[in-house]
């Protein structure tokens, strides 16, 4: 069991990652690096962190700035790509524009040098299709060290297969509103982890419950605005990102214990459905 001491704000407890972090944030873009996408970022640090996020099926960038600047506000660089976001993306050609955009912010002079990356402190996030080429992406990258899907569906190639390859640590977040579209492929891609492995279901969320603001996709689907969903999504996310790349091992207990609207799946009572 890991040890606590007194909790801080460079230290904190989940109680504190329930909120927005300390950090002001500052925003740019990656076309500079012939990427098209966008960077949020602590407005000065050393040594940090560094997450990409893969946009879900058909979902702009636009729909996930709260989350990528929930991120920075923990001294995690994160950035987007803004690439396949057409009906027929390809998955695969996302999962490389993750590793570019990781190594893009990894190697630049971020806020004109007040802000550098860790290389070796690199992590990917995802959600629904993005969730997938996240998982392909750390099947392929090993420089990547922590992956988090938010309610996966399944790619092609398979990120269920692809999960067998990836030895690093994986939260997979599914929901309970949409019957198996929300959770098959999370519950199989947390089966297939080689690496350490968690399964948390996020109540009452669906399957753009992650995503920000009005969207046809959402109309067409029935989902509604899910704040509650994002901000637990967000909490966890940082929570598994400071622990698994910043060192922040005082989360490990929280993460593993009971949070308010999820549930901790058992991966071996997954097994024997």
């Amino acid at each position: 069991m890991t040890r606590r001491g007194a909790p801080r704000i460079e230290h904190p407890t989940l109680d504190y990652l329930a909120h927005r972090g300390p950090h002001r944030v500052a925003t740019g873009d990656l076309d500079i690096a012939g990427l098209p996408g966008v960077v949020f970022t602590p407005q000065s640090g050393r040594d940090l962190p560094v997450v990409a996020f893969a946009h879900g099926w058909l979902q702009p960038v636009s729909r996930y700035l709260d989350t990528l600047r929930y991120l920075a506000s923990w001294g995690i660089i994160a950035v987007a790509p803004s690439t396949e976001r057409g009906p027929l993306a390809s998955h695969s050609g996302l999962a490389v524009d993750l590793s570019k955009a990781l190594r893009v912010a990894a190697h630049a002079r971020l806020g004109g040098g007040r802000v550098r990356a860790d290389p070796s402190r690199m992590g990917v996030m995802g959600h629904t299709t993005g969730a997938g080429s996240a998982v392909l992406a750390a099947s392929q990258d090993d420089s990547i060290d922590a992956v988090v899907t938010v309610t996966a569906v399944e790619t092609s190639p398979s990120a269920i297969q692809a999960a067998g390859l990836v030895e690093v640590p994986g939260l997979h977040l599914i929901g309970t509103d949409g019957g198996d579209m929300v959770e098959s492929a999370g519950s199989q891609i947390a089966r297939s982890w080689t690496g350490p492995s968690q399964l948390r279901v996020v109540k009452r969320a669906s399957l753009f419950g992650l995503a920000e603001g009005p969207h046809w996709t959402s109309t067409v689907s029935g989902s509604g605005h899910e704040g509650k969903t994002q901000s637990v999504v967000r909490m966890l996310a940082t929570a598994f990102f400071l622990r698994h790349l910043a060192g922040q091992d005082q989360l490990a207990d929280d993460l593993d214990g009971k949070i308010a609207r999820t549930e901790l799946r058992d991966l071996a009572a997954v097994d024997d459905d």
